[in-house]
C-alpha cells in the first residue's frame, strides 16, 4: 500500500465548501482521505511517507481552461521570440529584424523562418512589418511573423508565393490580405484566421519528431507554475494526429484536454474509428471549438461601438470572422451533436453573435447541461450575463489582458470608461454565472498565480487599476483555476479539488494566497505533484517513514 500523508500546513480543498483541512491522505495517485491529521494518521500504514509541508500551503494543482499546448515549447525550441515589454524585450523593429535575420543565417536556403509574439501596439513603431522588410532579411527563405494574439501576421514574398496568395487573390469570409492603398500591391500582412490558413496553425512547420520534443518543453514550463491539465484549444487535424502517436500505455507526464475545431464535424468524428484515437487516460476529446471575431491588438475583436481610437477607418467597430447564418448553422449542428462549444468571443458584438445561435440551438433542441462557454468574453455586458443564465453558458475570461494590454485598452482600444470592465468578473459572480480564468498560452505564459492576481488586484503594467468594482476575491480567482476549470470542461468528478475518489494533483504554494491579496504576486510555487508523484519542486519539503 503505498500511502502517503500530507499535514502541517494549510490545505485548501476548493471543494463545496471551500474547507481547510489538516490533512491528506493519498494511495498511489488517488486521493482517500482528507480530514483531521490525528483521524488519517489511524488510517496509516507502517510502510506510509509523511511529507511535513512546514506551514507551507497546499491547494489542488492549477487546471488550464483555455491554452495552446504544447505551443509555447515549439516557441522555446524553434520559432524566434519577438516579444515586446511586459512580456519580452524587443523594442522595435530594428531589433525584431535583426533576430529574424540572426535565425536565416543558421537556416539552410529554401527553409522557413518563423518569428512569433510580435505586438505592434507595443513596438516603437507601433506597427506590423512589411513585406519589403522581411524580404530585406532574405529572399532566400519563406519568412512568416505571427502576431502576439495569433490573429494575423506578416510574410515576405517567398512565403506568399509558398501561401499561395497574389495580388489578385479575393480575400476570404473573416479574412483580409494587406494591400497598398494607391497599387494595390501586397503589403504582405495577413489578417483573421481565414486568410493565414495552415499558417494560422499553432503547429505550423512542425513535424513529429518537433512536436515531442515541444511537447516535453511545454510540460516542464506547466509542471514549473503547477499546472498538471492543459488545454489544446482549436486543434487542426495534423495537431490531433500528433497527439494520437503517444502509445496508450505511456504517461506523457501531463494530462491534455483537445478541443478539435467545430467546422471539421460531422466528418471528424465519423472517421474517428478509422483513426483509431488511442485510448490514452491522459489525452481527451473535448468541446469542440469555433470563433466569431479577431483580437483587440489588431482591433478585429468585434464590438458594438467603436473603437476609441480607431485604426481601420472602413471598420471602426473590428470585424466578424463568421457570416451570421453560417455560424448559426455551425453551433445548431454540434448542439445537436451533443458537443460541448467553446467561442472566441472577445468584443461584446460577437458574443452577441454566439448567443444568438446558442439560443435558436437551445429552442430547437433543448439540453439542460450544454456548459457552453464563451471564450475570453472582455467585454461582457451585464445584460449578456443575464442572459448566459438563462440559456445555461459559462465563460472563461482572458484576465491576464488588465496586465498586458491594460494600458492600451485604457489609451487606445476600449477607452478608460470600457477598460473598467474588461473581464467583468465580479459582474459575472453578481450575476450568477460560474466562470474560469485563462492565460491563452502562447498568447501570455501560463502563470497561473499571476493570472490570479490580475482578476484579484486588476493592476496593468503600469500600475493602473482598472475597475475596483470587478475585483474579486483570491479564492474566487484560485477556484477559477482548480474546480470550476474542472467543471468547465466535465472533468469535476476527477479533478480540480481535494476530495476522497479525485486524483492526487497538488501545488504547494511558499504562503497562503488568501491572506494579504496584495501580495499575491509574489508567492511561489514550491512543488509540484502529479498523480502522487513529485514532478517538480523549488525546494525541499521534508519526508520520511513511519516507524513500524
Amino acid at each position: 500500500m503505498n500511502q502517503t500523508l500530507y499535514f502541517n500546513g494549510p490545505i485548501l480543498t476548493m471543494d463545496d465548501k471551500n474547507n481547510v483541512v489538516e490533512a491528506v491522505l493519498t494511495e498511489a495517485d488517488t486521493i482517500v482521505a482528507a480530514g483531521a491529521e490525528t483521524d488519517l494518521r489511524a488510517q496509516l500504514s507502517s510502510s506510509a511517507t509523511e511529507v511535513d509541508l512546514q506551514g507551507k500551503t497546499m491547494l489542488p494543482a492549477f487546471i488550464d481552461p483555455h491554452g495552446h499546448f504544447p505551443d509555447p515549447g515549439f516557441i522555446r525550441l524553434f520559432r524566434v521570440d519577438l516579444a515586446s515589454a511586459p512580456r519580452g524585450d524587443c523594442p522595435g523593429m530594428a531589433t525584431a529584424l535583426e533576430r529574424m535575420r540572426a535565425k536565416t543565417a543558421e537556416t539552410p536556403p529554401g527553409d522557413w523562418v518563423m518569428g512569433v509574439s510580435f505586438d505592434n501596439t507595443a513596438i516603437a513603431e507601433q506597427r506590423m512589418p512589411t513585406r519589403a522588410e522581411l524580404d530585406s532579411v532574405s529572399t532566400d527563405h519563406p519568412i512568416w511573423v505571427l502576431h502576439a494574439s495569433g490573429h494575423n501576421g506578416t510574410a515576405n514574398s517567398m512565403a506568399l508565393e509558398r501561401h499561395g496568395v497574389n495580388r489578385d487573390t479575393p480575400d476570404p469570409v473573416g479574412g483580409r490580405f494587406g494591400r497598398d492603398p494607391e497599387t494595390g500591391a501586397l503589403t504582405g500582412v495577413i489578417e483573421g484566421i481565414s486568410a493565414m490558413g495552415a499558417m494560422g496553425d499553432t503547429n505550423f512547420l512542425i513535424d513529429r519528431d518537433r512536436f515531442w520534443q515541444g511537447f516535453d518543453a511545454c510540460r516542464d514550463e506547466y509542471l514549473e507554475h503547477g499546472v498538471t491539465y492543459a488545454q489544446n484549444a482549436w486543434s487542426s487535424p495534423d495537431m490531433i494526429a500528433h497527439f494520437a502517436s503517444l502509445p496508450a500505455n505511456v504517461d506523457p507526464g501531463i494530462d491534455i484536454e483537445i478541443l478539435p475545431v467545430g467546422e471539421m464535424e460531422p466528418q471528424f468524428s465519423q472517421n474517428l474509428g478509422a483513426a483509431q484515437w488511442p485510448g490514452n487516460p491522459h489525452f481527451t476529446l473535448g468541446p469542440r471549438k469555433l470563433f466569431t471575431d479577431g483580437a483587440f491588438q489588431l482591433q478585429t475583436a468585434y464590438l458594438s461601438e467603436p473603437y476609441h481610437k480607431p485604426a481601420n477607418p472602413g471598420a471602426p467597430c473590428g470585424m466578424t470572422y463568421v457570416d451570421a447564418d453560417e455560424h448559426h448553422a455551425q453551433v445548431k449542428k454540434l448542439h445537436d451533436m451533443g458537443f460541448q462549444i467553446h467561442c472566441h468571443c472577445n468584443g461584446d458584438a460577437g458574443l452577441d453573435l454566439f448567443l444568438d445561435a446558442v439560443e435558436a440551438a437551445q429552442t430547437a433542441n433543448p439540453r439542460s447541461d450544454h456548459r457552453h462557454t464563451v471564450i475570453h468574453g472582455q467585454t461582457t455586458r451585464d445584460d449578456q450575463l443575464e442572459r448566459m443564465v438563462r440559456l445555461g453558458v459559462t465563460i472563461s475570461f482572458f484576465s491576464a489582458h488588465i496586465h498586458f494590454w491594460g494600458d492600451r485598452h485604457y489609451d487606445t482600444f476600449l477607452g478608460p470608461e470600457r477598460a473598467m470592465r474588461i473581464s467583468p468578473a465580479a459582474s459575472a459572480e453578481k450575476y450568477g454565472v460560474r466562470y474560469t480564468i485563462h492565460n491563452d498560452a502562447s498568447v501570455t505564459p501560463t502563470r497561473p498565480i499571476h493570472l490570479a492576481h490580475c482578476a484579484v488586484n486588476r493592476l496593468t503594467a503600469s500600475g493602473r487599476q482598472l475597475g475596483a468594482d470587478q475585483k474579486v476575491s483570491v479564492l474566487s480567482a484560485l477556484r477559477a483555476q482548480t474546480i470550476d476549470a474542472a467543471w468547465q470542461v466535465f472533468q469535476e468528478d476527477r479533478r480540480g479539488s481535494i476530495e476522497v475518489g479525485k486524483l492526487a494533483d497538488f501545488a504547494i504554494l511558499s504562503r497562503n494566497p488568501l491572506t494579504a491579496p496584495e501580495q499575491l504576486a509574489d508567492t511561489k510555487l514550491v512543488q509540484t505533484i502529479r498523480r502522487g508523484q513529485l514532478v517538480f519542486q523549488t525546494s525541499q519539503i521534508s519526508d520520511q517513514k513511519v516507524s513500524a
